[in-house]
């Protein structure tokens, strides 16, 4: 990644890490799992290419950003963090947002609950919360998300990603892509971040805290109730053609007030900002550049 920086901000008392490129109107890029803001590595020369300052956070537990002794990972938690992030990198100043897997999943949430620092979005691979929850009925999307429920056991799913040189990790990627995708070097990255201490369960945390109200925030009640409004920020929602969630996003244009467009990416599967990244960033680009 030429000319990009490593850059930490202390935000909701926990120190992020994040990657920095150009210089211009503030592009938020969030990642997902099993993954790391290295996972934007085409997409931030194309941004600041573009006249935009590209940032790229590793989520709360994602090494190097720091652990959080209170171990919350709920939605509600992370996106107070995004909104934070927002708010103290833009200076003030409403930011662009873009977010893959649990990037797209925080991302409906910031943009309901905190539509007013968003101008537009872009969000990839998973569908609006209401579509998602339908899905828990699908048995073909029960078996899809099968990660979801293997995640709620205790110690078993840290003792089978580990295994074989995280192999677990490999077959996610394999599973989810579009078939000939070979990402070797940004796997390696994963895998090392993974291996820090800590940072395994950290991650496995936001999974346990989707069925565990117990596991969130008390104190963002408030935060809560704003996440389920319609979303009125402008938003673009991709989805690789060769994702099975595909077919759950086509038809969610009804949970937006604001502008919507929806667009199937020929030839990817989950990860379309690895697999098309030329197609994704141009997408991308034109999207932030409609406003």
């Amino acid at each position: 990644m030429m000319n990009t920086a490593m850059k930490h901000v202390s935000v909701n008392g926990l120190d992020f890490a994040y990657l920095e490129e150009g210089t211009g109107p503030l592009v938020l890029l969030v990642h997902g799992f099993p993954d790391t803001a290295r996972t934007w590595s085409h997409q931030m020369p194309a941004l600041a290419a573009a006249g935009y300052r590209a940032v790229a956070p590793y989520l709360r537990g994602y090494a190097p950003t720091g652990i959080p002794a209170n171990g919350y990972y709920d939605k509600a938690t992370l996106a107070t963090d995004v909104a934070t992030l927002i708010k103290v990198l833009g200076n003030g100043s409403p930011a662009y947002l873009v977010g893959q897997d649990w990037g797209a999943i925080i991302g409906y949430a910031v943009l309901a609950a905190f539509p007013e620092l968003v101008r537009r979005a872009v969000l990839m691979a998973v569908p609006h919360p209401v579509q998602a929850d339908k899905s828990m009925l699908d048995a073909k999307h029960v078996h899809r998300s099968f990660h979801w429920w293997f995640f709620q056991l205790a110690d078993l799913p840290e003792k089978a990603i580990t295994q074989n040189d995280f192999a677990f990790i490999d077959y996610l990627w394999e599973y989810w892509t579009a078939p000939g995708h070979v990402d070797t070097g940004h796997l390696a990255e994963i895998k090392k971040m993974l291996r820090e201490p800590g940072v395994l369960a950290a991650t496995l945390g936001y999974y346990r805290a989707m069925f565990d109200v117990q596991k969130g925030d008390p104190g963002l009640g408030e935060e809560r109730a704003l996440m389920k409004r319609p979303i009125s920020v402008p938003t673009l929602a991709l989805c690789g053609a060769e994702d099975l969630r595909a077919e759950l996003m086509v038809d969610q244009a009804q949970y937006f007030t604001g502008e919507y467009r929806f667009e199937l990416i020929a030839g990817a599967g989950h990860f379309p900002q690895r697999e098309r990244p030329e197609q994704v960033s141009q997408l991308i680009v034109e999207w932030l550049a409609a406003s």
